[in-house]
């Protein structure tokens, strides 16, 4: 069906391949190639269609936005002529980003003024409350680490959105990804506007005090998308939610299910009426956000999920205040560290020493690896950062901005001259280690990936995402090479042995899969894990891999056989990490319980490295027997956290 876009046409539906109008005459193709199919929305500045792009084979869906302005609505139609073709200049601008729609076409056609942009598949998130319900804390955390950098983005581009709802925040159906949309309203900043009194624009319910006055500022998007956080979590209209009499907001009594005082206590900020009270930039929410008490007190892994023993001091394992004569939201200590646990304040050990620790990051790390030749480290976090520091001094080198999402994974190649990482997102990238520069980006996984691995010879790249396949990327084309399929729940990580003809992957459906990297067959089904499959290492010689769970155990395994060998347990938390040196003398482990056990291939415990605050994600070793004059000397490990730091620990003698 074509629909036709003159306004004023009573019967507007056509055949679809249709070039005129039947009824009144109106040209259904816009600009020769978009053709709208049916109306979608409308309001006081015009309407809006679903529409497909007949340029392209495989006429992709798009959006098509009309400026018709209803006179009886609008007070000074020429100043929303002027809002409309900003829009277009702003989109233009802000399209780069995965998490705005991006603009296609902006023209005229018959008096009429017309956008064209990316169409966004999915539900607004007022539709999604309507049909499942209030959000969680746990969604609202979710929602704010997700958007909070979209807004960061647009701020720096001096815009101000003005119009932050549920209706114009879309989950993208494919990625899971939120979606910032509608700029109809925007504003570009500058400094002269910062002192002007403009036009009140926006929905007043979400709206900050300043804006209603026409003074919206950068922080005026943080109003609204508090507004937006307790609504979702209520369901009850905003107006509903503030008191006239108090002159403040009232929804705690509201909520369909409680929720932490740490969240309680940023959602409080973000709608303070006054500016200076209230949160100044989207980064200071982020940083507070995932601050490690935070972190705890919401009682949430990285993932979204429920941690699954340790509970933060103060709290029960939904993030309540055990205590209801608490007030409903007492300032949290967001500076302060988490409590370290009993293994955690054990003595450090006399035959490791941590050298260094770096604190450039502003969120958790959670995945470290070191450079072959021993002189540099590299460091991926819930930042979306990746950094590449000095081993021997730790100085900074370079930051790259992996804007898609945290950094789950990353993995340095044989040679050292490639990184690879990936997102919160379904890509991978590839990076030059020496600069920084973006080489090239693997698209094929349906879902997150959560795992990358280069194999020994550095041709291949294995990826494994929440969509429970492995692909294995030949590079450096970047075709795929295999797919590899049979996992029951997402695949979490993937090693290959020396050798390069088996790919090993751990997932969450607490199993570890061995494949022929040539075939794609399954070799064996290693079973016994009673919960998920955390990281899998395999040794230098190709006998024995080990992997870890969440049930707190190592497994030990004859990798030819598949036969196990031995199940190390002294973890008093889950295990997330492992490594071992290149000698293959030496297995590194980092656990919940915020310690690095170091034990050797035969299953005895040799060391236990105390210092990190909260669960160690990620841990990598080098022998320091690179031919570099400049390399660190000496066994080197280094360690990611949950606190925010990466260690290095050098042994001693």
């Amino acid at each position: 069906m074509s629909y036709c876009l003159n306004p004023y046409c009573h019967v507007p539906q056509n055949p679809d391949t249709a070039k005129f109008c039947s009824t009144c005459g109106f040209k259904l193709l816009l600009g020769d190639r978009y053709r709208a199919l049916q109306l979608i929305g409308r309001g006081g500045f015009g309407r809006t269609f679903l529409a497909v792009d007949e340029y392209k084979p495989s006429r992709p869906s798009c959006v098509i936005k009309q400026f018709f302005p209803q006179t009886y609505r609008v007070r000074d139609p020429e100043h929303a002529r002027e809002l409309f073709r900003r829009e277009a200049v702003q989109l233009e601008a802000l399209g780069e980003h995965p998490q705005i729609p991006q603009l296609l076409a902006h023209f005229e056609q018959e008096e009429y003024q017309y956008l064209v942009q990316e169409f966004i598949d999915g539900p607004n998130l007022l539709q999604e409350t309507l049909k499942k319900g209030a959000f969680s804390e746990e969604q609202v955390w979710q929602l704010l680490n997700d958007l909070l950098p979209v807004i960061t983005f647009i701020h720096n581009h001096q815009v101000i959105h003005r119009d932050i709802k549920p209706q114009n925040i879309i989950r993208r159906a494919a990625t899971r990804q939120f979606v910032l949309v509608d700029f109809g309203a925007a504003k570009t900043m500058s400094d002269a506007d910062a002192s002007q009194t403009g036009t009140s624009i926006g929905s007043p319910v979400f709206a900050a005090p300043e804006q209603a006055i026409g003074r919206a500022i950068f922080a005026s998007d943080l109003y609204s998308l508090g507004v937006t956080c307790i609504y979702l979590l209520t369901q009850v209209p905003p107006a509903d939610l503030f008191d006239t009499e108090e002159g403040g907001w009232q929804w705690q009594q509201h909520l369909k299910r409680p929720v932490s005082r740490a969240l309680g206590n940023i959602l409080d900020k973000l709608l303070q009426g006054a500016v200076k009270r209230r949160y100044q930039a989207a980064a200071d929410v982020l940083r507070d956000l995932n601050s490690p008490v935070v972190m705890s007190a919401l009682n949430l892994s990285t993932d979204g999920y429920h941690l699954p023993t340790q509970t933060a001091q103060g709290f029960n394992r939904e993030g309540v205040a055990r205590s209801s004569n608490q007030p409903a939201h007492p300032p949290v200590p967001l500076e302060t560290s988490a409590p370290l646990t009993q293994a955690a304040q054990r003595k450090t050990s006399t035959n490791w020493v941590c050298t260094q620790t770096l604190t450039d990051h502003a969120s958790w790390v959670r995945s470290v690896v070191i450079h072959p030749d021993a002189t540099t480290i590299a460091s991926g976090s819930g930042d979306r950062t990746i950094k590449i520091w000095n081993l021997a001094t730790g100085t900074l080198l370079h930051t790259l901005a992996a804007n898609a999402g945290w950094v789950r994974a990353i993995a340095v190649s044989p040679h050292g001259d490639t990184l690879a990482s990936c997102n919160n997102d379904r890509r991978v990238v590839l990076w030059r280690w020496e600069t920084g520069d973006r080489l090239q980006t693997l698209d094929g996984h349906s879902d997150w990936a959560r795992a990358v691995c280069f194999s020994p010879n550095g041709q291949l790249l294995a990826s494994g995402s929440q969509d429970k396949t492995i692909r294995l990327w030949h590079l450096p084309a970047g075709g795929v090479k295999q797919v590899l399929v049979g996992h029951t729940h997402w695949v979490i990580t993937v090693a290959f042995s020396p050798d390069g003809q088996t790919i090993a992957s751990g997932s969450r459906d607490k199993t570890v899969r061995l494949w022929n990297t040539n075939t794609g067959n399954l070799v064996h089904l290693l079973e016994g894990h009673q919960d998920a499959v955390n990281a899998i290492v395999i040794s230098p010689d190709g006998q024995t891999l080990a992997s870890a769970s969440d049930d707190r155990t190592i497994r030990l395994w004859d990798l030819p056989s598949g036969k196990l060998k031995r199940v190390l347990s002294d973890h008093e938390g889950a295990v997330n990490a492992l490594a071992i040196d290149s000698n293959g003398k030496m297995l590194v482990s980092g656990s919940q319980d915020t310690t690095i056990k170091l034990w050797s291939l035969d299953g005895t415990l040799l060391d236990s490295l105390a210092g990190h605050t909260n669960w160690v994600w990620s841990v990598a070793i080098s022998s320091g027997r690179s031919l570099k004059a400049n390399a660190t000397p000496g066994a080197v490990i280094v360690s990611g956290s949950w606190d925010a730091t990466v260690k290095i620990w050098q042994q001693q003698g």
